[in-house]
């Protein structure tokens, strides 16, 4: 008897998702509640796992088609893997996996095999890259799964494989091209990667968007952190960064200027009185942007924390939807990739998107003397219907004053 596996309910308004891996290969043994497959939605890798033990039966869909919430992609049969290994390897042919599909592993394979049935998109993407066996890589993610860091690490440690033999025909059309031959490689855009290029154009055909610059001296916060940082990682079990300075700084600003906190709906302006602060930060997959709840309310340790923890989960792909919905303001640090200077683009429908960037000492005048200082440009864009220019000078100001002085974070300054 065979059970139906389905497209799970994948969150408010989404209603469908590319299929980015099988895990499960038809015939493979599987466990209750094992991942089996990985969907791509328009935020995050979601895993959708087997509802019953059995074998990996037909696949329905292939990697890389579009399915519908509640649709049905694959069937578990009941019994053990020998014993529908033969009929499993023609659905596999059926779905175009044949071509893919590696030999059935012996009955004594080592328990690493297991792991690589469970790569994530992004690390089965850098195994093929790399021509690396992902057998023989010690996983250093969750329950020791494989992350890209991994593989990579892993390819830089390992030899290419051998050339064709010499005495392949010099003219055979699958022939290794010549070093220094042109290539090119087309490769479909993830589902997020879609979403991510039609919502930032989005923004630039809705927002009236501007953007102002202004510059902050870091003097008095990196002090702070060289003072306090290992107090402060004895007492909270978290380092001290900048982005909990930056975010707290943000929280105060957005309070005495309301109207970068606010957003447009319909013929009206919906102001807020709490900060959820989006954090732009990288995904194997591309940016995504987790939102701190109720940043407002939260000490530097509780900021510190909730970023740490959305770093690490976004780079193993774990972070749930639920999590990216709902802010009302962005904080984006380019300045960890060392760029300079930019000009973010609002992400919709918040109004303002504050980007920090790199710190790097420069000459100021301070006191009439010239002095270098450790100085970092900050940039607002925002959407010039609900915001004014003012009102955008106002907050950068803000800012600005809360980073050269973190005394006016502890006294509501």
């Amino acid at each position: 008897m065979a059970t139906e596996v389905k497209v799970p309910t994948l969150g408010e308004s989404i209603t469908e998702a590319t299929l980015g891996q099988w895990l499960k290969q038809p015939g493979e043994a599987v466990a209750a509640d094992e991942p089996i497959a990985s969907l791509e939605t328009d935020k995050v890798s979601v895993e959708v796992n087997a509802p019953v033990a059995g074998v990996m039966g037909a696949q329905a869909v292939a990697e890389g088609d579009t399915v519908e919430v509640g649709a049905v992609i694959a069937q578990i049969e009941a019994g053990s893997a020998s014993t529908a290994a033969t009929p499993a390897a023609e659905n596999r042919t059926a779905v175009g996996q044949a071509e893919a599909a590696a030999p059935a592993e012996p009955a004594s394979a080592p328990a690493d095999a297991d792991a690589q049935l469970t790569l994530s998109p992004a690390v089965r993407r850098a195994v093929l890259e790399h021509q690396v066996d992902p057998s023989k890589i010690k996983g250093t993610g969750k329950d020791g799964r494989l992350t890209k860091d991994d593989v990579i690490a892993a390819a830089g440690q390992t030899k290419p494989a051998p050339a064709a033999p010499a005495s392949a025909p010099a003219t055979t059309p699958s022939a290794a091209p010549r070093e220094g031959s042109r290539r090119e490689e087309r490769v479909r855009m993830t589902r997020l990667r879609q979403t991510v290029a039609r919502r930032l154009k989005e923004a630039q055909n809705t927002a009236a968007m501007l953007t102002t610059y202004n510059d902050v001296d870091m003097t008095a916060v990196i002090e702070a952190r060289t003072r306090y940082k290992d107090l402060f990682e004895k007492k909270h079990g978290i380092r001290l960064g900048f982005m909990g300075f930056f975010t707290k700084a943000a929280c105060l600003a957005l309070k005495d200027v309301p109207a970068v906190n606010a957003s447009i709906e319909g013929d009206e302006i919906v102001y807020r009185d709490y900060a959820d602060i989006s954090v732009a930060v990288s995904a194997p997959q591309g940016l995504v942007v987790p939102v701190i709840r109720d940043a407002q309310d939260l000490s530097f340790a509780g900021v510190e924390k909730t970023i740490a923890d959305f770093g690490k989960r976004a780079k193993d792909g774990t972070l749930k939807m639920e999590e990216m919905r709902g802010g009302t303001f962005t904080i984006s640090n380019g300045g960890v990739f060392g760029s300079l200077l930019s000009s973010p683009i609002i992400n919709p429908p918040q109004s303002a998107v504050l980007g920090l960037h790199r710190i790097e000492d420069r000459p100021v005048v301070r006191n009439g003397q010239i002095v270098a200082r450790p100085m970092m440009y900050l940039a607002l864009s925002y959407d010039h219907r609900l915001i004014d220019g003012r009102e955008a000078v106002t907050f950068l100001v803000r800012i600005k004053e809360a980073i050269e002085d973190p005394m006016r974070l502890l006294v509501d300054l």
